[in-house]
């Protein structure tokens, strides 16, 4: 830790922050760290993800190709990526949780304001949205998060480790559903589009409202993908009638696209993203003694339980129906008396 701190502060120096105050800002789910920078009227963000743990050039590379597709990403100010250190621009406090959170009265304005940048984002041609390189959001990529659920939940909430047999009947009822949705034509998938990583910057405008976070996961996959993670957040409740009027304003903008192939494609994201959530927050309290997560298993469960019904589903549906009755469908109960 002393010498990651000397590292920093070197860093920091280097670049014309070193008188700067620091102070901690928010929590995140994997190893980074983040604090803001004070010098005079300057503020910036520091970013500190140690390797081996984390690699920053992804995060770096997505941000400087989001804003020069015209986003709101944070501008990279200096950067260390073999130490995994970025000062990044600040763009503020207002997350969309914290507004919703001060101005309920705001959702709809902020949620359509979001909309309308996947729309823009998926309205421009692949090789314009996409960078040159990005990983492929195929049936390979899409398998392995979804088989965090039994890697990590059914073990937490058997008390042994799943059978091999088990699991690969799991992977074969997830074949058809997930080379469906992935032959769709790719476009930039941000992986993360949700709530907590989306900023409300009142100064700006069009598009550039919407500030994004949290996009070093991004991946050329399904449109469908970044607008299924908005709506069916896994730590808020969503009204229906809400998702109903985002669905409908995103669905005007493309009036070509099938209804029905969007739906099983929204309902198929859904259910492999729920599957792969409960694996991942069981897992950072496991693995990472991050307990706080467990809250929102039961939401992401009834997420799940919805997508299932689906006809494009049924093979997964039947595949839970036998191995994961409801009762089991609940927050492992060995996890919960953790730190």
């Amino acid at each position: 830790m002393a010498e990651r701190e000397d590292l920093i502060i070197a860093f920091l120096q280097a670049n014309g922050w070193g008188s700067s105050t620091r102070h901690p800002l928010a929590n995140d789910a994997s190893f980074r760290r983040y604090e803001r920078l004070r010098a005079g009227t300057r503020t910036a963000v520091l970013m500190d993800a140690p390797p081996p743990q984390e690699d920053v050039r992804p995060f770096a590379a997505i941000a400087q190709h989001l804003v020069e597709l015209g986003y709101s990403a944070p501008r990279i100010i200096a950067e260390s990526l073999k130490d995994g250190l970025l000062i990044l621009e600040d763009l503020g406090d207002n997350t969309y949780t914290r507004v919703l959170s001060e101005k309920p009265e705001c959702e709809a304005k902020l949620y359509a304001k979001a909309i309308d940048l996947l729309i823009d984002l998926h309205r421009r041609p692949a090789a314009e949205s996409i960078p040159l390189g990005l990983t492929a959001y195929d049936v390979g990529l899409l398998n392995q998060e979804a088989l965090l659920l039994p890697d990590w939940f059914l073990p937490a909430i058997m008390g042994a480790p799943t059978p091999a047999s088990i699991r690969d009947s799991y992977l074969a009822a997830w074949q058809h559903s997930l080379m469906q949705a992935a032959s769709r034509p790719p476009t930039l998938v941000l992986r993360d589009f949700h709530i907590d990583n989306l900023m409300w910057l009142v100064d700006r405008s069009g598009n550039q409202t919407c500030g994004l976070l949290d996009f070093q996961d991004a991946v050329a996959g399904p449109a469908v993908y970044d607008l299924m993670s908005l709506l069916q957040d896994a730590r808020r409740d969503i009204a229906p009638d809400l998702i109903s009027t985002m669905m409908e304003r995103y669905l005007a903008a493309f009036p070509t696209l099938s209804r029905d192939a969007f739906q099983a494609d929204f309902a198929i994201m859904a259910a492999q993203r729920h599957a792969k959530v409960i694996g991942i927050f069981t897992r950072l309290c496991i693995r990472d003694a991050k307990s706080a997560y467990l809250l929102h298993i039961p939401r992401v469960w009834r997420l799940l339980d919805a997508s299932l019904k689906h006809p494009a589903l049924d093979a997964v549906a039947a595949w839970f129906a036998e191995h994961v009755p409801p009762k089991l469908r609940t927050t492992p109960p060995n996890l919960t008396r953790l730190p």
